[in-house]
């Protein structure tokens, strides 16, 4: 992976949602060690249920940005990861993924269990809740993404304004996908975004149980 420029405490500390940016070109090996960082992700049964477009060009960052509302910012970006779901990669990458896992050491007894409860669990699932279960997956995988871009010095905006029918119409998405998010990068044009401050942690945080703060 190309060097870091900020460690990751001063990216989880400092970070903005990018507001604009200044359409720099990304290079080919930095694109590829964000989303492999992306690819590092933790998922549920190890599925790997993300599906990733990566729009560069000129004329689809302009098709893209009419399905996102208008936003400057997905024109202007080096490059907008569009983060997706596979509602039907279970049942492609069962396989793949089992032999994936014998390489590295899955005992037989674990992936044979595997073969049948994955199977059961997903379908199990109503599509409202795949596309839940989808969005915790994929969102895992954008988070590494994003600090990966940020320590090796590039700006980002996760993005959760677009339309999912016109975004399947642009990328020509298979069915099966469910658009998750919009991840920008490229180099901050201008001022960056206020600080909106984040609540203390007496607010949100808990102990064992609501209620009780974390001493």
């Amino acid at each position: 992976m190309p060097g870091t420029v900020k460690t990751l405490d001063e990216v989880i500390f400092g970070r903005r949602a990018t507001p604009s940016f200044d359409g720099a070109p990304l290079p080919q090996e930095d694109l590829k060690a964000i989303l492999e960082a992306g690819l590092r992700a933790p998922s549920g049964y190890n599925m790997q249920p993300w599906r990733f477009i990566v729009v560069q060009e000129a004329e689809h960052k302009h098709r893209l940005r009419w399905a996102s509302y208008n936003q400057a910012k997905v024109e202007e970006a080096s490059a907008v990861i569009v983060a997706c779901g596979d509602t039907d990669g279970w049942r492609k990458d069962l396989d793949r993924m089992l032999q994936q896992g014998r390489e590295g050491g899955m005992p037989e007894s674990y992936a044979a269990q595997a073969r049948s409860s994955v199977p059961n669990y997903m379908v199990s699932f109503s599509s409202e809740q795949m596309r839940g279960w989808l969005n915790k997956q994929v969102m895992l995988a954008v988070s590494f993404m994003l600090l990966t871009a940020e320590t090796m010095g590039y700006d980002t905006a996760p993005m959760e304004g677009f339309e999912p029918e016109k975004v399947h119409e642009v990328l020509k998405l298979p069915l099966s996908y469910h658009v998750v998010a919009l991840l920008a990068i490229g180099r901050l044009k201008g001022a960056d975004k206020f600080d909106g401050g984040r609540f203390e942690m007496r607010h949100t945080v808990f102990s064992e149980e609501y209620g009780k703060p974390l001493k």
